[in-house]
């Protein structure tokens, strides 16, 4: 272990171009789910200048008034909805349909709950979740702390606590570690949109004061860290007149601050059969469970998945040398106590809900009323690990059972 490092994570506004075509998408996906648990959604939204465009594979019982969703969306962020919107769906490829669906003995789709054995994964591909003991919500510091500042940002906006700010914004924390733990902020970095009139001393001292000293009360500033609030100077224009925004452009700050692997694949506008997203949330309430539980204090958990196919192909514990067992000790107990199929992570993490657009902001993973933050598989994988154990001790000692 390194006597000394520095680790950075980054959050932006619910206003940031990219978060908010993640937010207008989820907003789709969950209309979709609101009259279609079986809806199959992948909704792509690129936005820019005076346009909207919202692409993507639709295959739901009604399709919901998307441009209606988009200019809500929008003004809800705090944007005038001057735009074009631009919609350009079709159903789901029927090859990957037939790869993911499962139908009874005569051919009729039964009820998910029913067939969960046979739901394919939407798409191939390996995801990570991840979990420590560094903080109440089991994430590093700096992931915690970056999301802290720009949801207080959205906030003090929003309540009217600083004026002449905008919706477009980001944060980041780098926090210096000694021997493992978190020991000082080195850097605080903040971007606010604010108006063309607006005083950026006045601007400055507002964020420290109502911003940066509550949400970094756990590990407050001291004299030596090095703080930049709109480092470029000037920030008026903001939003798709400043950027072109993407859905799946801010990975990192949907997980965990790019401190941890990830598989590449992006979360929101994608229903629950896309493993990207319902695998993602599965790693994480198993890494989760592990750390709480005392069975490490990190752990990275890995899933891989073949399309079409039930089983995940691999699954894979890392605790970095934190474990009370072995890492492949753990890794049995987690397949003895998680169904790792697609349907069943849908049906425990309640992926057929209309729940998503309560992910899109702040983190995935910082919200203690999603399902895949429940604490409610400690014990079991415990129990699962100690039989494992045992059953090893016998098997390496050629012992018979008592």
């Amino acid at each position: 272990m390194k006597e000394k490092k520095i680790l950075t994570a980054e959050s932006v506004t619910e206003g940031r171009p990219d978060k908010l075509c993640d937010l207008i998408a989820d907003s789709v996906l969950d209309e979709c789910l609101k009259n279609d648990p079986e809806a199959r959604v992948a909704c792509e939204v690129m936005a820019t200048a005076g346009k909207i465009v919202v692409a993507g594979e639709i295959t739901a019982k009604e399709i919901p008034d998307i441009p209606h969703i988009v200019c809500r969306t929008v003004r809800d962020i705090g944007y005038d909805c001057d735009y074009e919107v631009e919609v350009i769906t079709h159903d789901q490829s029927p090859d990957i349909a037939n790869a993911v669906e499962s139908c009874s003995g005569n051919g009729i789709r039964t009820h998910l709950e029913d067939v969960s054995d046979d739901l394919g994964a939407g798409d191939q591909g390996v995801m990570y979740g991840y979990a420590d003991c560094e903080t109440d919500v089991f994430l590093p510091l700096p992931v915690v702390l970056a999301h802290r500042i720009t949801a207080l940002m959205a906030k003090v906006r929003r309540n009217g606590v600083i004026k002449g700010i905008g919706p477009d914004g980001k944060a980041q924390v780098s926090a210096e570690y000694r021997f493992g733990c978190p020991h000082r902020l080195s850097a605080v970095v903040v971007s606010c949109q604010h108006d063309a009139d607006k005083d950026i001393g006045r601007l400055h001292d507002e964020i420290m004061e109502h911003v940066l000293k509550p949400a970094l009360a756990e590990l407050p500033i001291d004299e030596e860290t090095e703080v930049l609030i709109n480092p470029s100077g000037r920030f008026v224009l903001g939003g798709f007149e400043a950027d072109t925004g993407i859905t799946g452009r801010k990975l990192m700050a949907d997980t965990y601050g790019g401190l941890v692997p990830h598989g590449g694949g992006a979360l929101s506008g994608k229903d629950g059969t896309k493993v990207d997203r319902s695998g993602a949330y599965m790693a994480r309430y198993i890494a989760k469970n592990i750390v709480a539980a005392g069975l490490a204090a990190r752990c990275t958990v890995s899933l891989a998945y073949a399309i079409g196919k039930a089983e995940p192909v691999a699954v894979d514990v890392d605790t970095d040398s934190t474990g009370e067992y072995g890492d492949d000790v753990i890794a049995e107990a987690v397949m003895a106590v998680f169904d790792l199929r697609p349907g069943a992570i849908i049906r425990t993490l309640r992926l057929d809900q209309p729940i998503f657009t309560k992910t899109t902001n702040y983190g995935h993973f910082t919200k203690s009323d999603l399902p895949w933050e429940r604490l409610d598989k400690m014990e079991a994988l415990d129990e699962a690990c100690e039989i494992i154990e045992k059953e090893l001790y016998y098997l390496r000692n050629e012992e018979v059972r008592p």
